[in-house]
């Protein structure tokens, strides 16, 4: 932190953080309660594929639209509006009686938190100059596991005192508690009242901003950087959705843990997250402090988060519980590493009218891939009962990713839209 600066805008992360926190308990709990609600309704392994596929197809979609939304309505209006879609969504799953409800349910809590990325980038972009934005991202992003952390506490004391319909119910209403907060206190840097002068400089005097104008998803799509970090997401993502909504089962059903015991060992694996998404932006940071170019300290960053996911192939084939608890601990802190620069290397290209557009477009190829890979977990799940060609899959999914960000972006820096880097 900048000493005499002032520190406004850390209290802005701290509100994307909690944002983060809330929409992954919201995504999460439906994962938690697949025993018992597989159990009320009759699921086999497709009908929970088809579910989680509804929420990524929803997702894929928001984030298509999402982007421009943001960058149209700015991220007071627009996190606003999204928060309210995705909170409603998750407490109507207390409603639903089918395989069809649950999947409506998913929808609509899709498309509202298809706005939470995209809008939490573009405020990082707006709130911090460019050596910060790392660092700014990974705490932000790190919502994210402590969501994970929190929602089998709550899920768990919840469901089994008054049952998983209320799970949905209470975990849902926290969207709206944050909004409350979010309008009395968000609004952009140049028109805060509690934004120093000094501050405010600091944020905005390394924004080399290239273009004003607006930027059409046409544009974009001309553009060879869009297409790089589109494809990464494409091959990556779908591996933290695995975790997400699977990991309690793998854990159930390779271990013999039932939703009690699963507690801790979720706990260890999404606090190993937490900490390898702050990391991960630190490390980045730490690199362009000490000399590194952008392009350097962003690419180093993320082959060595790449290099540390690899083991998790080797998780299924073990027998203690605690050394394949490890293995998912180490992948899951290395995506989280890996996404803060990601998201980071998005706004070092594109400028800050853009970059919520840009997320929304490659939010949208990563929940294409989430989609697709839901399904075909269901059917090899259900064909094989194994889960071993899932985890070897997912331990090479970082490294194909670095490759086509190394080959596709020659040199990570910001583009100038005057005369564009195109395809």
């Amino acid at each position: 932190m900048q000493e005499g600066v002032g520190n406004y805008r850390w209290r802005i992360v701290a509100l994307l953080f909690f944002a983060t926190t809330i929409n992954y308990i919201d995504r999460q709990v439906i994962g938690l309660l697949k025993p018992y609600i597989e159990k009320d309704m009759g699921w086999n392994e497709i009908s929970y594929g088809h579910i989680v596929t509804a929420f990524q197809v929803a997702y894929a979609i928001g984030l298509l639209l999402s982007g421009k939304f943001i960058d149209k309505l700015g991220t007071r209006k627009g996190f606003s509006i999204a928060i309210t879609i995705w909170s409603l969504g998750g407490i109507l799953h207390a409603a639903a009686q089918s395989v069809f409800g649950f999947g409506a349910a998913r929808f609509i809590l899709g498309i509202g938190e298809s706005a939470n990325f995209p809008a939490s980038v573009k405020t990082v972009a707006e709130w911090f100059p460019r050596k910060e934005r790392a660092l700014a991202t990974g705490i932000f992003n790190s919502g994210s596991t402590i969501g994970a952390i929190v929602a089998p506490i709550i899920v768990t004391y919840i469901t089994l005192n008054f049952g998983w319909r209320l799970a949905f119910i209470i975990t849902g209403l926290l969207g709206f508690v944050w909004l409350l907060f979010w309008i009395l206190l968000y609004k952009t840097p140049l028109n805060h009242p509690k934004v120093s002068k000094k501050e405010l400089y600091y944020i905005l005097f390394d924004n080399e901003e290239i273009s004003h104008k607006s930027l059409k998803l046409s544009e974009l799509f001309r553009i060879r950087q869009t297409y790089a970090i589109c494809f990464s997401r494409f091959v990556s993502d779908w591996v933290w959705w695995f975790f997400l909504f699977w990991a309690p089962d793998f854990l159930k059903k390779t271990q013999g843990v039932n939703i009690k015991e699963v507690v801790l060992p979720l706990i260890v694996i999404y606090s190993f997250a937490s900490v390898g998404g702050i990391a991960g932006g630190w490390i980045s940071g730490y690199f362009i402090k000490n000399g590194k170019s952008i392009d350097k300290a962003r690419k180093t960053s993320i082959l060595l988060c790449a290099i540390v996911v690899l083991p998790v192939a080797f998780a299924p084939l073990i027998s203690n519980l605690w050394t394949a608890v490890l293995l998912i601990s180490l992948a899951t802190a290395a995506h989280q590493g890996w996404a803060s620069n990601i998201f980071t290397i998005t706004s070092d290209i594109f400028p800050k009218n853009a970059v919520g557009s840009v997320t929304g477009i490659a939010g949208f190829f990563g929940a294409v891939g989430g989609a697709i890979s839901a399904t075909v977990i269901g059917c090899i799940l259900e064909i094989t009962g194994s889960y071993f060609l899932i985890f070897a899959m997912a331990s090479s999914a970082y490294i194909i990713a670095w490759l086509i960000i190394k080959l596709m972006i020659p040199e990570i820096k910001p583009l100038k839209f005057e005369s564009p880097s195109l395809l």
